[in-house]
C-alpha cells in the first residue's frame, strides 16, 4: 500500500490541477517535459550527428501509424499515456517547433535521449540536449511566450503549468557505470551522488527562477535490473550494488525536493517515487500480466549499445515483455505504470515530499 501511495502522489497533484482548470472553464493544463530517452518524443531526430536516436524500425511499431517517431519504445511513453488520461495532447518536441510557434503556449517536450544531470554525461552520443540545454531552451520558450501574450500573462501561464522532470538514469548508465569514463574513475559513489544532487539543486532552482512552480520530479528506477545491466551478472540477475546506489540517490533527491519546497516561496515540488512500483513489475511480472522481465522483446546486442536496430529480431508477443530493448520499458509496461497513477480514488491531497520507503 505504501508503494501505491508514493507513486500516486504526483498523479493526484497533476490530476487535481487539470480537473480544477477544467471545472473552472479554464484552458486545459499546460505541461512542460524535461528528461532523457524515457520521455523523449523526437528531439534527437533534429540533431544531425546524434548517436542517441530511435527514428527507425522497430521503434514505434505499436504507436499510432506504426512508424518510428523518436520515442525509445515500441509505442507510447508514460508521459504520452498520462497526457491521454488528462485529456490533453502529448507536448511536441521542442526542436520540431519554430522559435515563435503558437504551440509553445500549450506545452513543450524538451527531453533528449542520452541526456543527464551532468553536462559530460552521454558525451559519446556526440549530440544530445543536456538538462542545462533543456533549461536554456525553456528560457527561450519563456521569452517567446512573453512576446506573444505579455509579461504578466506569461508569468501566470508558467506559474500554473505542470513540469515533468525525469532525469538521472544516464548519469549512471552512460557515465558512472562506464569504466572508461572519467566519473567512474574520479569519484566514489558518495562523491558522485553529492555532485549530482548539488548540480540538480542549481538546475531546479533555475527552473523556479524562470517561473516553474508545480514540478513533478521522477526518481530513478532500479537500473540494476534493466537488461543492459543484467548481462554483467554471470547468472543474469539484478545487480544489487547498482540498485543500492540508486536507492541512495533517490533518498537524497527526496530530501532535496523537501528542502526546495521549504525554501522557495509558492514552490510545489512533488517527488514521484517510482522505484518500488517498477521493481515490483520486474520481480513479479506475472502479477501484472507479463511473462518476461529479465530480457528484452527486441533481441539486442548490448556490446554495441543495446538499442533495437532495424536488423534485430523482435518478439511476436510484445505485450508479454516488460522491456522493449536493453534500457527502455515496452508500451505495455508503460501502460501498467501509468495506469497505477490513476487507479486509486483521487480524494486526498498529495504528499509533496514523501519520506523514503523502508524497503
Amino acid at each position: 500500500m505504501e508503494v501505491m501511495t508514493l507513486i500516486l502522489a504526483p498523479a493526484i497533484f497533476i490530476f487535481t490541477a487539470a480537473s480544477m482548470a477544467s471545472a473552472a472553464g479554464s484552458p486545459p493544463a499546460v505541461t512542460f517535459v524535461f528528461g532523457d530517452s524515457l520521455t523523449e518524443v523526437g528531439n534527437n531526430n533534429h540533431l544531425q550527428y546524434s548517436l542517441a536516436r530511435s527514428n527507425y524500425p522497430w521503434y514505434g511499431i505499436d504507436y499510432d501509424g506504426g512508424q518510428a517517431t523518436g520515442r525509445f519504445t515500441n509505442g507510447r511513453t508514460i508521459g504520452d499515456i498520462i497526457s491521454e488520461k488528462l485529456g490533453i495532447p502529448s507536448p511536441p518536441p521542442y526542436l520540431s517547433l519554430s522559435p515563435n510557434d503558437d504551440a509553445l503556449l500549450k506545452g513543450v517536450n524538451y527531453a533528449s535521449g542520452g541526456a543527464g544531470i551532468l553536462n559530460d554525461t552521454g558525451l559519446y552520443f556526440i549530440q544530445r540536449l543536456t538538462f542545462d540545454d533543456q533549461i536554456q531552451n525553456f528560457n527561450k520558450t519563456k521569452e517567446a511566450i512573453m512576446s506573444k501574450v505579455g509579461e504578466e500573462a506569461a508569468i501566470k501561464l508558467l506559474n500554473e503549468a505542470i513540469y515533468f522532470i525525469g532525469i538521472g538514469s544516464n548519469d549512471y548508465v552512460n557515465n558512472f557505470l562506464q569504466p572508461f569514463l572519467a566519473a567512474g574513475q574520479q569519484y566514489t559513489h558518495d562523491e558522485f551522488v553529492k555532485l549530482l544532487i548539488s548540480t540538480f539543486h542549481k538546475q531546479l532552482t533555475r527552473l523556479y527562477q524562470l517561473g516553474a512552480r508545480k514540478m513533478v520530479i521522477n526518481g530513478v528506477g532500479p537500473l540494476g535490473c534493466i537488461p543492459s545491466q543484467r548481462v554483467k551478472s554471470r547468472k543474469g540477475q539484478c545487480l544489487k550494488r547498482v540498485n543500492e546506489w540508486i536507492v541512495e540517490f533517490n533518498s537524497r533527491l527526496q530530501k532535496l525536493v523537501s528542502s526546495l519546497n521549504a525554501g522557495l516561496p509558492n514552490a510545489a515540488l512533488s517527488f514521484a517515487h517510482t522505484y518500488p512500483a517498477v521493481l515490483d513489475l520486474i520481480t513479479n511480472p506475472t502479477a501484472h500480466g507479463f511473462k518476461v522481465s529479465n530480457t528484452s522483446c527486441c533481441n539486442v546486442d548490448t556490446s554495441v549499445g543495446g538499442l533495437c536496430l532495424p536488423n534485430s529480431k523482435i518478439c511476436s508477443n510484445r505485450t508479454e515483455y516488460v522491456f522493449w530493448d536493453a534500457f527502455h520499458p515496452s508500451d505495455a509496461a508503460n501502460a501498467v505504470i501509468a495506469d497505477k497513477l490513476f487507479s486509486a480514488e483521487f480524494s486526498a491531497p498529495p504528499s509533496l515530499a514523501p519520506t523514503p520507503s523502508s524497503h
